[in-house]
C-alpha cells in the first residue's frame, strides 16, 4: 500500500551544515498494516513522515501508494490518499471556523466538486452522529469555534477530520506528545478504535517505546536516517522497553541518548 525505496534525503547539502536525515531506507506497509515508529530527535522520523506526506521530496529513491509513484507529487496533491495529524494541537484546524465548518473543510479535500456555500441538513445529522460516535463531548457543539477547544478536544477533531474520508494512509506524528497523560492515554484510545473500525493502513511517529509496543502491529527504530530495527506483532508483544533499550545498544554500541524515548506519557 506503501512503498519506500532506497530513500536518501540530505540537508545543507555541501555546507559546513550537512546533515545526512535519511540514508537508504526502504520500508514497506501492506493493506491494514499499522506501525509504530521509535527513535530519538535527530533519527530522521519527521522527516520520513514529511517525505511520505509530500512536504518533503527525497533526493534519491522512490515513494508509490497503492502502486502510483508519488515521489514528486506535493502535499496538496497526496491529500486525497492521506490524512495527518500533528503533535500540535493548533494545527490540522481552522480556529476561527466551527466545529460543523472544519469538518465540512476535511470532507471537501476529496469533494471534485469543492466546497458548496453552508452545510445541509443531512450533513449536519452526518456530523453529529459521527461526533456522538467519538464520545469527546463534541457532538451537540457543532458552532463553536475550533479555538476555544481544550488541546485533546481539538486533537480528538483533527483525528476525525484526518480520517473522516477514510484515506488510504493515515500518519500520526506524535499526535499525544503535547497532552498531559490522562488526555493522552483517551486520544490514544480514540486513535486505535478508528484505525480498527475503518481497517486504517497508519504510520505513527512517537518518542514513548512503551505507546509503540501497545499499538500496531509492527515496529521501526530509527537511527541516523535509517531504520536499525524491526519488529513484528508477536515479537513487540514480548518485548519492553527495556528490551528496546538494550536493543538500541547492542546495534549501535551505543547508550540511547534521548531519555524522552523512555517515557510513558
Amino acid at each position: 500500500m506503501l512503498q519506500l525505496k532506497q530513500i536518501e534525503k540530505v540537508f545543507y547539502q555541501g555546507t559546513p551544515d550537512e546533515k545526512k536525515a535519511i540514508q537508504g531506507l526502504s520500508l514497506t506497509l501492506n493493506e491494514g498494516d499499522f506501525v509504530t515508529v521509535i527513535g530519538s530527535n535527530g533519527a530522521g522520523k519527521s522527516t520520513l513522515l514529511n517525505m511520505v506526506a509530500g512536504v518533503l521530496f527525497p533526493d534519491e529513491g522512490m515513494i508509490s501508494i497503492d502502486d502510483k509513484n508519488v515521489t514528486f507529487v506535493p502535499e496538496h496533491k497526496r491529500a486525497k490518499w492521506i490524512g495527518r495529524v500533528f503533535q500540535d494541537p493548533m494545527a490540522g484546524t481552522a480556529p476561527n471556523m466551527s466545529i460543523e465548518e472544519n469538518l465540512a473543510l476535511a470532507l471537501g479535500r476529496t469533494n471534485k466538486r469543492g466546497l458548496r456555500r453552508g452545510v445541509s441538513s443531512n450533513r449536519k445529522k452526518e456530523f453529529q452522529q459521527t461526533l456522538t460516535d467519538l464520545n469527546v463531548g463534541l457532538a451537540n457543539r457543532l458552532h463553536t469555534k475550533v479555538g476555544l477547544l481544550s488541546g485533546g478536544e481539538r486533537q480528538a477533531l483533527s483525528l476525525l477530520m484526518a480520517t473522516f474520508t477514510e484515506p488510504r494512509l493515515l500518519l500520526l506524528d506524535e499526535h499525544t506528545a503535547a497532552l498531559d497523560p490522562a488526555r493522552a492515554e483517551h486520544i490514544t484510545n480514540i486513535t486505535q478504535d478508528v484505525i480498527r473500525e475503518n481497517n486504517l493502513t497508519t504510520l505513527m511517529v512517537t518518542h514513548d517505546m512503551e505507546q509503540a509496543l501497545q499499538m500496531g502491529n509492527r515496529l521501526v527504530m530509527m537511527d541516523e536516517g535509517q531504520i536499525i530495527f524491526e519488529a513484528n506483532e508477536e515479537e513487540k508483544r514480548q518485548m519492553s522497553v527495556q528490551d528496546l533499550v538494550e536493543k538500541f545498544q547492542q546495534i549501535r554500541g551505543k547508550a540511547l541518548a534521548d531519555d524522552k524515548t523512555l517515557l510513558h506519557k
